[in-house]
């Protein structure tokens, strides 16, 4: 099966082929609802991320980065709409045909495990529909609008068996409306895990409907998840698992992702790209603290282990291992489960890869032990490994022969590393705003950062309470501080460890010790960089933006996150140095309130 690409087009005339239409609606019709909508007045673009569109095509290449009139007219006309939901049809007048928009919109049904059943019979896309697709240069991209309305699809109506109108509170996940400031943290933190390279989708407008309401515009290459998937293979339909897979599959090869491949190597093909996506992604949340509540029904991840829906991605700056999130009726997975839930999605596959070869379905624990999991465990250790030594500073050739030769060394720091990442504060659980956690005592990024320039000014090992003094985060009590023997060994170890990699290093790159530090040192500066955007800094940052974004306007808001977020480049190949607004200017009081949050939320949540 193919999948149709619409031709570039020239000008902003791309928006207007946003029409709610979508290749996924032709292949996999029983896989969605369609919605007619209606156009929303009044409505205000507050951000509108122009280096996506370009990328997308939506905008010409030249095009200056600058919300005119006729751009604003384009965005609202293709994302302000509200979707004609069963309560509407049921309560409300007639739709005038007058204000119909051309439509229909589609929200996707997939697995949730907000559900009853756990089937998925009910769920799917609760606040948000699919605006269409757009042609870029390096090929399609799917656009979808959460805040859209609330459609029969939410978990509210799910267990309450009722339709419910948009903008109502009566049952939670019922509203399906969005925020301003909901949107705009989600531009903050997905355009900052971008580029860092994390796979993720991406914000490409904010559009604010008074009262601080907001339709949050969200792209990416391919938005399908596993929960796609899953509707159908718990159901056993065969067919329908079949006629998705095969759109997915023609997709992914549109875009060079997937070998042409027949018979059952198409479907093995497939899983194994997926598996060693989800152990990249799987090895990067653990890495980067990165919580994004990953778990088997594969609801809030995509195809390619991509984040999305961040409502409650929480990026971390210390390893809070123990933090969950509490949404009422259950809490969620912690950050190191986080493997174990991906690796189930992948053995999810592998039953679903059978079932595609052989036409019928197997119990999904006899896929345990299947190829794809022993895949997914030896690519997320290896990547697992790699991700630690590019953090301590090497870059990604001298990391891949440090893993290659160098595994005693490798596995000593590693071994050590984890047990200073891993001590928890004396003070035990706590509640926090959104769920629960015991915070972590040391920063080993603070370690890593701060030991290569002090060795080559000191020229030799430091003495364990400047090591312990060095880690400790802000989280850390003064019993945490405390100076006691075995502490002071795991200091010394830490150090001995750490040089003996460092060594290794100079001699694999057949240079001395001091030039090996000498660039580790520049690299760690900006990996580990003393401020850092975590979701608590986000939090507070989406706040004051959603506060002063009319007085600033949308271009002013675009400046301030494109600054933003290249003032906090953890990416050595991509830092650069950020120019602030200009001085005595609202933006730049704005700005530099950012830094300070960030300063002051390093080691947050």
């Amino acid at each position: 099966m193919g999948v149709a690409s619409k031709p570039r087009s020239r000008g902003l005339s791309a928006f207007r082929a946003l029409d709610g239409s979508h290749p996924l609606r032709l292949a996999l019709p029983e896989g969605q609802t369609s919605y007619h909508a209606r156009p929303i007045a009044g409505a205000e673009v507050v951000w509108f991320n122009h280096a996506l569109a370009r990328e997308m095509g939506l905008i010409p290449a030249g095009r200056p980065e600058r919300l005119d009139a006729e751009l604003r007219r384009a965005v609202l006309d293709a994302f302000a709409l509200q979707i004609v939901n069963e309560w509407d049809l049921h309560h409300g007048p007639p739709l005038d045909p007058t204000e119909r928009l051309p439509g229909p919109y589609m929200a996707t049904r997939y697995l949730q495990l907000q559900h009853p059943g756990r089937t998925g019979r009910t769920s799917g896309d609760g606040r948000s529909v699919w605006i269409g697709t757009a042609g870029g240069p390096d090929g399609e991209w799917d656009i979808s609008a959460c805040g859209t309305g609330v459609t029969h699809l939410c978990p509210a109506t799910a267990w309450s068996g009722r339709f419910y109108r948009t903008g109502s509170r009566a049952a939670s996940y019922g509203c399906g409306t969005a925020t301003v400031q909901e949107g705009l943290g989600a531009a903050l933190m997905s355009e900052a895990l971008h580029r860092e390279g994390v796979q993720t989708e991406r914000v490409l407008a904010v559009i604010g409907l008074g009262g601080g309401r907001a339709i949050n515009v969200r792209a990416g290459r391919n938005l399908l998840r596993p929960a796609h998937f899953f509707l159908w293979s718990k159901r056993g339909d065969i067919g329908a698992l079949r006629r998705l897979a095969e759109y997915h599959d023609a997709r992914e090869r549109a875009r060079g992702l997937l070998r042409r491949s027949g018979g059952g190597r198409r479907w093995e093909r497939l899983t194994a790209e997926l598996t060693r996506g989800f152990a990249r992604q799987a090895a990067i949340f653990e890495s980067e603290y990165l919580f994004v509540w990953l778990d088997w029904d594969g609801d809030n991840i995509l195809m390619n282990g991509g984040i999305l829906d961040y409502g409650s991605v929480r990026q971390f700056g210390l390893y809070h291992r123990d933090y969950r999130y509490d949404d009422a009726t259950r809490w969620s997975t912690t950050i190191p489960e986080q493997r174990r839930k991906a690796r189930l999605i992948v053995q999810n596959f592998a039953q679903i890869r059978d079932m595609l070869e052989r036409g019928r379905k197997r119990p999904l624990a006899e896929f345990k032990n299947d190829r794809a999991v022993r895949q997914f465990d030896t690519e997320f250790e290896r990547f697992a490994r790699l991700f630690l030594l590019r953090r301590i500073g090497f870059d990604a050739s001298l990391a891949e022969r440090l893993r290659r030769g160098r595994g005693r060394e490798l596995e000593r720091f590693r071994a050590i590393h984890g047990w200073f990442e891993r001590v928890r504060s004396a003070r035990g659980p706590r509640r926090v705003n959104d769920g629960i956690t015991w915070n972590a005592v040391y920063s080993t990024r603070d370690l890593l950062r701060e030991l290569p320039a002090r060795y080559l000014a000191q020229g030799g090992l430091l003495e364990p309470r400047e090591i312990l003094a060095i880690a400790a985060s802000s989280y850390s009590t003064p019993r945490d501080r405390r100076l006691t023997p075995y502490r002071a060994r795991r200091a010394r170890e830490f150090q001995r460890a750490y040089l003996a990699l460092i060594q290794a290093a100079a001699r694999l790159s057949r240079r001395s010790t001091p030039l090996v530090l000498t660039e580790v040192a520049a690299r760690s500066a900006v990996l580990n960089r003393f401020t850092r955007i975590t979701g608590d800094a986000v939090v507070h940052a989406a706040a004051r933006l959603t506060r002063a974004h009319r007085r600033l306007g949308a271009d002013a808001v675009h400046d301030l996150i494109r600054r933003f977020v290249e003032a906090h480049t953890t990416n050595p190949d991509l830092a650069t140095t950020a120019s602030p607004p200009a001085p005595k200017t609202p933006a730049r009081r704005i700005f530099d309130a950012l830094l300070s949050d960030t300063e002051q939320f390093r080691h947050g949540i």
